[in-house]
């Protein structure tokens, strides 16, 4: 049967490249929220900074909305153009790996942790508009799927710059630490990407990318050793792990033993309990 030249049915659907919903609405309210900012901006001066951004004394009042506007606001026109033609360049790929739904989730986390972390890291009369700390997100969970990609760009659109996307991660989380201990004072942009990228990392890594860090492969180490010894008989665990424990004890004393040799005992009484029981 020939496979080419046959006529789709009726019933075929036409392939068609998933479309990238999230990512054009989370750029469509950035910038539909910079048009509002400005113009509440020429209305009143200082609106937007005592009400809109995220602030200690705003949380202080009660103005819970803060942690919603807050992380749309941005702090000029070069601020929303650099963030949304990284969140354009980086959201589209990462929409089509994560899926719609996790991929509004990890915007969403990034400007929280942001707005967290600032809260947390940051003087109490420093103001924060939190846009960077999605797009953070974005970038740290792009860079631990993909970390050995590399991502082209024009300096000044004259000059070729290539970075692999974790030095471009690692680059801008150092910068905002940098920024951390510099600018501590009026409103800032820089404190949210401390937080959104701690859970962009967090986020990937939760999905199942990236290596395991220290604590996922010290969780696993135990929950391993766990598992080897509960597969042993009460035999071998006592000639494998007690006996030289008991070497010990004869030799340095009781005190010499760690905390997870103490356990080994527990476990050995336990086992001899257990068999006792069985018999």
């Amino acid at each position: 049967m020939r496979l080419s030249g046959r006529k789709a049915s009726s019933f075929t659907r036409r392939w068609t490249q998933q479309q990238r919903i999230v990512l054009v609405a989370l750029i469509s309210t950035n910038v539909g929220v910079f048009i509002a900012q400005l113009l509440l901006q020429n209305y009143d001066a200082g609106f937007v900074r005592n009400y809109l951004a995220l602030s200690d004394r705003g949380i202080n009042d009660a103005y819970a909305w803060q942690f919603f506007s807050a992380m749309f606001l941005h702090a000029g026109p070069w601020h929303l153009l650099g963030n949304m033609l990284a969140l354009y360049l980086l959201g589209r790929d990462l929409e089509s790996i994560l899926g719609q739904r996790q991929f509004l989730y990890l915007y969403l986390s990034g400007a929280i942790g942001g707005e967290l972390g600032h809260l947390f890291l940051m003087p109490s009369d420093c103001a924060l508009v939190a846009a960077s700390g999605g797009v953070a997100a974005i970038l740290v969970a792009y860079a631990t799927i993909l970390p050995e990609l590399e991502l082209t760009s024009m300096v000044f659109f004259i000059v070729p710059l290539r970075l692999k996307a974790k030095h471009l991660a690692c680059g801008v989380a150092a910068i905002s630490f940098v920024l951390l201990f510099l600018d501590r004072g009026g409103t800032v942009i820089h404190s949210a990407c401390i937080g959104g990228c701690a859970v962009g990392w967090i986020y990937a890594h939760l999905l199942g990318f990236g290596r395991p860090s220290l604590v996922q492969r010290y969780l696993q180490q135990r929950r391993s050793e766990s598992d080897r010894l509960l597969r042993m008989s009460s035999e071998q665990f006592i000639a494998e792990e007690i006996d030289p424990l008991l070497d010990k004890i004869s030799f340095a004393g009781i005190g010499s033993l760690t905390r997870a040799e103490r356990r080994k005992l527990d476990r050995a009484r336990e086992k001899i309990a257990d068999s006792a029981s069985s018999e």
